[in-house]
C-alpha cells in the first residue's frame, strides 16, 4: 500500500529466448561448456574462494562450482522464490543468499546442506545483502523501503530504518569501515553509517533508477550503474566518496540498463561493467576510455560480475549460465568471442568457459 511503482522489472522470464532460438550457435567454438550450474536464469554471482564461486537464479537454487576445474560441488535448497544475490565473507565458508520470498538464509559449505541461519523480517523481495568487515553484522535492503542491520550470530535484527520511495536495488560496505553505501529506485544513493543506523549522505538524483554499486579496496571511489533504454541512461557513474555527491567521470557506451558495476583487483585502475544489452566492457577508471568490450549475443541480460584476479571474472546472464571471461592485459588488439569488437581498445578480452 503507498509503495512507489516501478518501471524496472528485472524478471528473468521476460528475456528467456524465443522459441527455436539456439543461443549455442552465437558463442565461439573454443569456449568450454562444463556441466550446467543453474536451469534457468542467473541473478546473481559471487567469489568464495580463488577457485569457487557461489551463484543463484530463478531456479531458487544456491550453488557452489569450482569454475576452474569445472565441477558442480554443492547445490542448496532452501528459498521457495528465486534468489536475487549471493554474498559470501572473505576467508570463510559462510554464504548468504537473499531471494524474492523475503528472506535471507546462511549457509555453511562445512555443515551439510540445510541453513545455519534465517533473516525474517522484510515485507517484500530483498536484493540489498552486505556483510560487515568484521563479519559480526549483515545489513538487508528490500523493495519495502526497510534498511535492516542483523545480529549474525544471533539472527537478531537490532536496527531498521524506513524511507518512504527507497526501494533498494543494492547494498555495499565500505571497506574497513564502518559506512554502508546503497542504490535504489528512487535514483539516489545514500551512505549509512553502521552505528547510529542513520543516512549520512545523498548523492544527487540521477536520471535513472540506479541498479548496483561497488566500493573500490581502499574505500575512496564508488561506482553505480544505471537503468536505461535505447542508449539513454545506461551509464555507470564514479563518485568520489571522500567528497560526497561528487561526480568523477561517466562510463557511456552501452545500449540498455547496465546492471552490474565492479571495479577490478590488481591495481589496473579499471572498471568492468555487464548490461542488458548482452555486452561486457572495461573501462579507464580515470578517463572513462572503453578498453575492451565482449559482446555473447543470445546471452539475454548480463547481471551479475564477479573479478576473482585482475585476469579473470565471472559473468552471470539469463539466457546462457555463467561465463568465465579472461582478460590479457597491454596488448593492442581487443577480441571478442561471438561478435566484434564494439570501438578500440588495448585488452584481449575472451569468454573461455561457461557453465
Amino acid at each position: 500500500m503507498g509503495k512507489l511503482q516501478s518501471r524496472f522489472r528485472k524478471r528473468s522470464d521476460f528475456y528467456r529466448e524465443s522459441q527455436g532460438e539456439k543461443a549455442d550457435n552465437t558463442f565461439d567454438s573454443q569456449v568450454v561448456q562444463y556441466e550446467l550450474a543453474h536451469q534457468g536464469p542467473i541473478n546473481t554471482v559471487t567469489n568464495l574462494s580463488p577457485h569457487l564461486c557461489v551463484s543463484g537464479g530463478s531456479d531458487q537454487a544456491v550453488v557452489v562450482y569450482d569454475w576452474k576445474q569445472g565441477r558442480l560441488c554443492q547445490s542448496f535448497q532452501g528459498h521457495n522464490r528465486e534468489v536475487t544475490k549471493v554474498v559470501c565473507y572473505p576467508g570463510s565458508t559462510w554464504i548468504f543468499s537473499a531471494s524474492r520470498d523475503k528472506t535471507v538464509l546462511m549457509w555453511d559449505l562445512n555443515q551439510g546442506d540445510e541453513p545455519i541461519q534465517e533473516f525474517c523480517g522484510h515485507e517484500l523481495v530483498v536484493n540489498g545483502l552486505a556483510i560487515s568487515p568484521d563479519g559480526r553484522k549483515l545489513c538487508t535492503g528490500s523493495r519495502d523501503n526497510w534498511m535492516c542491520l542483523w545480529d549474525i550470530e544471533s539472527a537478531k535484527c537490532e536496527q531498521r530504518h524506513n524511507i518512504s520511495r527507497n526501494l533498494v536495488t543494492h547494498v555495499c560496505w565500505v571497506p574497513g569501515s564502518s559506512s554502508v553505501v546503497q542504490t535504489s529506485e528512487d535514483k539516489t544513493i545514500r551512505v549509512w553509517d553502521s552505528r547510529a543506523w542513520q543516512v549520512t549522505n545523498t548523492f544527487p538524483a540521477k536520471q535513472y533508477i540506479q541498479t548496483h554499486c561497488d566500493v573500490s579496496q581502499n574505500g575512496n571511489y564508488l561506482i553505480s550503474s544505471s537503468n536505461g533504454f535505447g542508449g539513454q541512461g545506461c551509464e555507470a557513474t564514479l563518485w568520489d566518496l571522500r567528497q560526497p555527491g561528487c561526480k568523477v567521470v561517466e562510463y557511456r557506451g552501452h545500449l540498455q540498463t547496465t546492471a552490474c558495476c565492479v571495479f577490478l583487483p590488481g591495481g589496473s585502475s579499471q572498471v568492468a561493467t555487464s548490461s542488458h544489452d548482452s555486452s561486457v566492457k572495461i573501462w579507464d577508471q580515470n578517463t572513462a576510455a572503453c578498453l575492451a568490450t565482449l559482446s555473447l549475443d543470445g546471452a539475454g541480460p548480463l547481471v551479475s560480475l564477479s573479478p576473482s584476479d585482475s585476469n579473470n571474472f565471472l559473468c552471470a546472464s539469463f539466457n546462457s549460465g555463467l561465463h568465465h571471461i579472461q582478460v590479457d592485459q597491454g596488448t593492442n588488439q581487443t577480441r571478442c568471442s561471438g561478435a566484434s569488437s564494439g570501438g578500440a581498445g588495448d585488452l584481449d578480452i575472451k569468454a573461455v568457459a561457461r557453465f
